[in-house]
C-alpha cells in the first residue's frame, strides 16, 4: 500500500485536472435590479459527439470509511463532469495525471463545502468521495450516445488516512 497525502483544494493546484468552482469576486455581475450577485462563467462544459447533451443530476453520496483504499479510477473521454456540493460539507477530490493511457499516482484534495469542481474531459478521477454524512451534489454531466466511461484498476492500493477537516 502507498499512503496518499491530502492537501487543500486550490485553483492553482487543481488546474491540470480542471476547474475549481467557487464564488470568485473577479467574476461578479449584479443582476435582477441589483438584488442578485451572479458569479459568471466559473466553468465550461465540454462535451463531444453527435446527439450529446449536457444534463444536470442530483447525486447522493454515502460517506467513506477511513483508512480508504483507492483501487480504481475512472475518466470520461466524451465530456467534462462537474460536482457542486449542496450539503455544505467537506469532501475529497481524488485525481491522477494520465500516464500513457492509465492513471498515475493519485492526488487527494480536501474541498470545503462551498467548493465545486469541474473535471476536464478525459481526466482520471475517483468516484464521489463524501465525508462524515450523506451529502448531496448537483452534477453536470454528458448524456448521449458513445462510450463515455473508462475504468482502471490499480494492481496496488493507494491508502487515504483519516482526513482532518
Amino acid at each position: 500500500m502507498i499512503k496518499l497525502g491530502i492537501r487543500p483544494l486550490t485553483a492553482k493546484a487543481f488546474a491540470p485536472f480542471g476547474t475549481v468552482v467557487e464564488a470568485d469576486p473577479a467574476t461578479v455581475r449584479m443582476i435582477n435590479g441589483g438584488t442578485t450577485t451572479r458569479f459568471h462563467g466559473l466553468a465550461t462544459a465540454d462535451v463531444v459527439g453527435e446527439g450529446a447533451n449536457v444534463i444536470l443530476n442530483l447525486f447522493r453520496g454515502q460517506p467513506r470509511t477511513f483508512p480508504y483504499d483507492v483501487t480504481m479510477m475512472e475518466r470520461h473521454p466524451l465530456g467534462s463532469q462537474s460536482f457542486h456540493p449542496l450539503s455544505n460539507r467537506p469532501w475529497l477530490v481524488v485525481v491522477a495525471a494520465d500516464d500513457d493511457g492509465r492513471p498515475a499516482e493519485p492526488q487527494v484534495f480536501l474541498a470545503c463545502g462551498s467548493q465545486g469542481i469541474n473535471y476536464a474531459r478525459n481526466v482520471w478521477h475517483h468516484p464521489l468521495m463524501t465525508l462524515d454524512e450523506v451529502s448531496d451534489f448537483l452534477v453536470m454531466d454528458r448524456d448521449g450516445p458513445g462510450q463515455n466511461l473508462e475504468e482502471f484498476f490499480y494492481e496496488q492500493a493507494y491508502v487515504i488516512e483519516e482526513p482532518r477537516h
